[in-house]
C-alpha cells in the first residue's frame, strides 16, 4: 500500500497544481489514476477521491461554457458535496485533502453565480 499512498500524495499535489491553471480536465485525469486501486481496495479516502474527481469535472463544465453548463456543474458538484466531510486529520495525507478541498471552495466562491442558485 506504500506504492499507492506514495502516488496519492503526488497525485494530489499534481491536482492541486493542475486546479491553480484552471487545466480542470486534467486534474480529475490525475485524481481517477491514483483513485481507481484505492476503489477496488475500498480504502478510506476513495469517496473523498471521487468527490474531488467530479468536483474538477463541474470547472470544466464551467470553462467550457457550453448548452446547460451551469446545470452540468451543479450536479457534478454534487458528489464533492456529499463526500467533502470525509476529510478529516485522521486520514493519510490530510493536508494535502484538506487543501484540495478549500481549493474547491475558493473555486466555488469564484463561480458563485452557478452555485448559488438552483437551476431546473
Amino acid at each position: 500500500m506504500l506504492a499507492v499512498n506514495n502516488d496519492l500524495e503526488g497525485a494530489l499535489r499534481e491536482y492541486l497544481r493542475l486546479l491553480e491553471d484552471e487545466f480542470y480536465f486534467e486534474a480529475h485525469e490525475v485524481l481517477e489514476e491514483a483513485w481507481r486501486p484505492l476503489r477496488l481496495a475500498n480504502a478510506s479516502p476513495h469517496s473523498l477521491l471521487r468527490g474531488l474527481i467530479n468536483a474538477a469535472i463541474a470547472f470544466e463544465h464551467i470553462k467550457r461554457n457550453k448548452n446547460n453548463f451551469a446545470k452540468k456543474a451543479q450536479t457534478t458538484i454534487s458528489a464533492y458535496e456529499r463526500h467533502k466531510s470525509h476529510c478529516t486529520p485522521k486520514m493519510s495525507h490530510w493536508l494535502l485533502f484538506k487543501e484540495a478541498c478549500e481549493k474547491i471552495e475558493m473555486l466555488k466562491c469564484k463561480h458563485y453565480e452557478v452555485f448559488e442558485q438552483k437551476i431546473e
